[in-house]
């Protein structure tokens, strides 16, 4: 091993606004010493970590002229309930997994993909 994960950086146009909406889906505490930069802080997990990025292009799933970078997958014991949570916070459906039960893609409020999976 070279090293351990210390957070996952997310680009994108509103650091705050993107940081309290994972502190709503994973939980954590949001720290931020400025506008670009912004913690989001959990106990049981690796941090994530949010970087302005104005000018991002984001991706648009499952278009392979503007792919996913990344994707996070969010375990849930309630896949519905889940799912409705999200969406009350400004996510927005990608995928509602027709035929699949355990997973479904969604975009945050600054269009990167992301899966709610109750595995």
């Amino acid at each position: 091993m070279i090293g351990t994960l210390g957070t996952v950086v997310v680009d994108c146009p509103d650091p705050k606004g993107l940081a309290a909406f994972y502190a709503e889906v994973v939980g954590g505490k949001v720290s931020a010493d400025g506008d670009d930069w912004v913690d989001l802080v959990r106990e049981d997990g690796p941090n994530l970590s949010f970087q302005q990025a104005p000018q991002l292009r984001a991706p648009r799933w499952p278009d392979p002229e503007r792919p996913q970078q990344f994707h996070l997958d969010v375990t849930v014991d309630d896949l519905d309930a889940a799912q409705e949570r999200v969406l009350a916070l400004g996510a927005t459906l990608l995928d509602d997994g027709a035929g699949r039960r355990s997973w479904r893609v969604f975009a945050d409020p600054a269009g990167h993909p992301f899966c709610l999976c109750a595995c």
